[in-house]
Parts: structure tokens; sequence; C-alpha cells
């Protein structure tokens, strides 16, 4: 007797499958349109909680100045690594147009929504065709993290990316992906020297633009190089060798500020250190996309996304172990890749991945949703939002300062221990005595942090605090009415502005 071979299931018609994916496709679009929605509303409402203020004082400085615009936050003649080709082309559209800094950075907001959406999509269709990959995989990059809210900037989160759209870090990942991409295409097409040169060119301006997501961009194209199919010849790594030696000219002559000076300087763990707390509720969500490169790997070994995250970890992992947790700012290497290899599988894989990953992913991203769905109270007040919804946990933002920068004049410092007011006022043109921020090439930073604790002491004489008022130059004192310092009838002061909160802005007479 002959064997007899039964088909375990029937061959569908072709065309039979598309209406049912078209109609799977649906909700993803749906929900990706809706977030793209909201993140244009942000480019307008510019949330401000963070390095706002930064930007728009490194803005502020070069349409001052744009050859020499000193330290953006203190009046001191130093370079900057926030002077980037990214944030001089800012400043030169500003004073070109006359339009004001904060309108500036809305239009840079835009423009880096816009680049990281498109470099979303060309990486992801290197890898597939699939109609479903690219919107899930912004999906997933938005809300795959964990159940404990988590923001900073370079990473992708919805929270996150709503409080630095405008930030250098936003345009600075677009062009990551655009790289990634275009690297992937030169590797299959066997593109020549000079397309290969401008990649070294794209690969400087990441650098030089956020050097931290510059980092994450060369772990990238190190996977992508790494996971090439056939393995790169001898003509190709050449190639790469001149990309590179022009990128390293490019960041070695850079005028603005020396770039591999960089390079090993501390003073950056301590403000690190949150990267590595609470790692399991914070990325719980992430692990599916682990899953999913697991299974990749089982295909092929020198998946270029399993590559990315096996650099990535080993980076992030390192700085844990030895204290550098700077390091932790690689963290996006780790995050990236298993959020997109969670998106293809679930896109196009097997059909039994399919059917196994779809489900997990819609739980996973409702989850990752519902943890950061209080990034709605930065565009809408809390009455129009439905009740359940009013009291989330998020990003609080921050109180205004716009009274008090009305007050002082571009370029005239300013003395403050208020931790809002040192990282807002210089948005608007003034200096302030002490830096918010860590600053490398600002060697007197620590002096000017004693200084402020010593002005605002309340053992300290009134000759000691007029000391210190003349020798940083200080034209405005911001304090709580009452507080140590100066009394208001001071004959060292001129005049008082009340704000807010129990501030209180006073005018030192020169």
């Amino acid at each position: 007797m002959l064997p007899v071979t039964v088909p375990a299931e029937r061959a569908a018609p072709p065309g039979a499958a598309r209406p049912a994916r078209a109609a799977a496709r649906r909700p993803v679009v749906v929900a990706v349109l809706l977030l793209a929605v909201l993140l244009l509303l942000m480019t307008v409402r510019l949330p401000w909680s963070g390095d706002l203020g930064m930007h728009a004082a490194v803005l502020e400085r070069l349409r001052a100045d744009p050859l020499h615009p000193g330290n953006p936050l203190v009046d001191a003649p130093t370079p900057s690594p926030y002077y980037s080709p990214w944030t001089v082309l800012l400043a030169l559209t500003g004073s070109a147009t006359g339009w004001g800094t904060f309108t500036v950075l809305r239009l840079g907001a835009l423009a880096g929504l816009a680049l990281l959406g498109t470099g979303v999509h060309a990486f992801v269709r290197t890898f597939t065709r699939s109609r479903t990959a690219v919107p899930l995989a912004v999906l997933c990059l938005l809300l795959l993290y964990g159940v404990r809210l988590f923001a900073w900037s370079g990473v992708l989160g919805l929270t996150s990316i709503s409080l630095t759209l405008a930030y250098p870090s936003t345009f600075a990942f677009g062009m990551a992906f655009h790289l990634w991409a275009l690297l992937r295409r030169a590797l299959a097409a066997a593109w020549g020297t000079a397309a290969f040169l401008g990649l070294g060119l794209l690969l400087a301006g990441i650098l030089l633009t956020h050097q931290f997501t510059g980092a994450v961009a060369v772990l990238g194209a190190a996977a992508v190089l790494l996971g090439a199919r056939p393995w790169p010849g001898r003509a190709v790594w050449l190639r790469v060798a001149a990309a590179c030696a022009l990128a390293a000219a490019v960041l070695a002559c850079w005028p603005y500020y020396a770039f591999f000076s960089l390079l090993g300087t501390g003073g950056l763990d301590d403000i690190h250190r949150p990267l590595y707390d609470h790692l399991a509720t914070k990325f719980c969500l992430a692990g599916l996309g682990v899953a999913a490169l697991a299974l990749r790997a089982r295909r092929d070994r020198r998946d270029p996304l399993v590559i990315f995250f096996g650099l990535g970890l080993a980076v992030f992992a390192a700085g844990g172990l030895s204290g550098h947790q700077a390091w932790g700012r690689i963290l996006p290497a780790v995050l990236v890749p298993a959020q997109l290899a969670l998106a293809l599988e679930a896109a196009s894989g097997g059909r039994r991945v399919r059917a196994a990953l779809v489900p997990l992913t819609a739980v996973a991203l409702l989850a990752g949703a519902w943890t950061q769905a209080g990034v709605l109270t930065y565009v809408l007040r809390p009455q129009a939002l439905p009740p359940v919804l009013r009291h989330l946990h998020t990003v609080a933002l921050w109180p205004r300062f716009t009274w008090a920068a009305r007050e002082v004049p571009a370029r005239q410092t300013v003395m403050t221990d208020n931790y809002y007011a040192l990282r807002m006022l210089p948005a608007y043109g003034p200096y302030t005595v002490a830096p918010a921020y860590p600053d490398v090439f600002l060697p007197d930073a620590a002096r000017r942090r004693a200084a402020t604790r010593r002005y605002f002491a309340p053992a300290t004489s009134r000759a000691e605090r007029l000391g210190i008022l003349k020798e940083y130059r200080v034209r405005w004192v911001l304090q709580k009415n009452g507080g140590p310092g100066l009394d208001r009838g001071d004959p060292a002061l001129r005049r008082t502005v009340r704000g807010p909160a129990g501030f209180v802005l006073s005018e030192v007479a020169p």
C-alpha cells in the first residue's frame, strides 16, 4: 500500500491573507498616528523639565557671538561641547529670521522628530518589507520599557522624547538611524569610496551633536559591519577605514571645542548613577525583545541586532561593574536592538512565532502606554482628561521664571542657589555665578559653587557677600524673601521685584 500524506493545513489561495493582515495592521497604524499627533503637540508646548534651559542658553550665546560664544551658563570665555553643528545651524537660522530662541527650538524639535521617524523607517526597511514592521517598531521604541517611569535624554521612551524633542540628542538619534540604514545599503550594493566618506561625515556630525548618542551610533555601525553577509572584503574595509579617518579629522578640526579632550574626563559618574537603579522595574517589558533577539540569534549568530545588543550590554555592564556610571548612557544600545527585534519578529517572523509574540507584544505595549500615559498632562489640562488619567505618575514640569527674565538684561550675572532658577534663567540670556551642570571645560566650577554656598550661608558677613558680588560682577540676586543674603533695605541693592512663590529679585547697585 502506498503511503498517504495529509497536509496539516490547507494552503490559502494567493492574496487571501491580505485582508486579515490589513485588519491586524490597522490598530497599530492608528496608535502610531495618535502618538505622532501627541508628539507634534509637544513641539508646540515644549514641556520644561530638564535640560531645555541649557540648550536655549547655547542658542542665546551663539546668536550673540557666533564665533566666540563663551560658556553658555556663566560669564567665562571657555569652550563647550554643546556648541555643535546642529546648534550652530539653529542659531544662524534664528539670527537670519529674527525668530526667538524658543521658536527656533520648536523648529528644531519638529526637524528632530521628522528625522527620527524617517530614520526608523529607513533602518527597519533594510530588514523586512512588511508594512506592519515600521509602525510596530515605532510603538516598541516609544512604549516598550517597564512599569516604572523612566526619562533620560537620548532614550526614546515616550516620556523621554516628550521632554527632549528639542534636544540635540533627538536630532542625533535620527541621524544615527539613517547612518545604520545607509551603511547596510552601502554594504549590500557595494557603494564606492565617496559614499563611505559621506558616511564618515555623517558619523562625525552625530558625535559632535551629542557625544553619548554618538557612542551608540558607533556601536550600531560596528554591529552592521560585523553582521554583514557576505563578510566585507578588503576593499570595503579600506573604505571603512577612510571614512573613519575623515570622521576623526573633522572631530579634530571642530573649532568650538576639542572633541578628543572629552575622552577620559571624569566628574559625570555621580549624576548617572540612577541609570543603574531599579533596572528590573524600569525595563522589564523590554525582556520580550530579548526573547526576540534569541530567536534571531538561533537563525543567524551574526545578526546585526544581536551583535548590537551584545556590544551595548557589554559596555553597560562594564560601566556598572567598574564604577564608571557615565558609561550607562550607552543604554539605548541595549534597548533599541531588543525593541526592533521584537517588532520585526512580531511583524514578519514565522507563523508560530507571530502567533506567540503578537498577543504578548500587545499586552506589553498596553502596559507601557499605561505607565507613560501621564504625558497627556503636558498638552491637555487635567480637567480635559478622564478621572482615571488625572493622577497618573509623570515627570513634573518645572515652575517658570519668565517674570525674572523680563527684568534681567542678557549677559548680566545673577546670584542664586535655587535649583530651577540656575537651570532656567540662562535660557533667556542672563548668566549665573555657578553652573547648573558639570562642565569639564570650566576650571573654576567648584570655586563658583563654593562662592554661591558662602553667599547664602547665614553666618557669612556682609563684607564677604559684597566681595563675592564684586568678584563675579553680579548685577542681580534671586532668593527667597527673608532668606539668607543681603537685606532688601541694604544700600548695595538698588531695587527689588517680587515674584511668585516668595521669590525676590534684587538689583545690585553698580
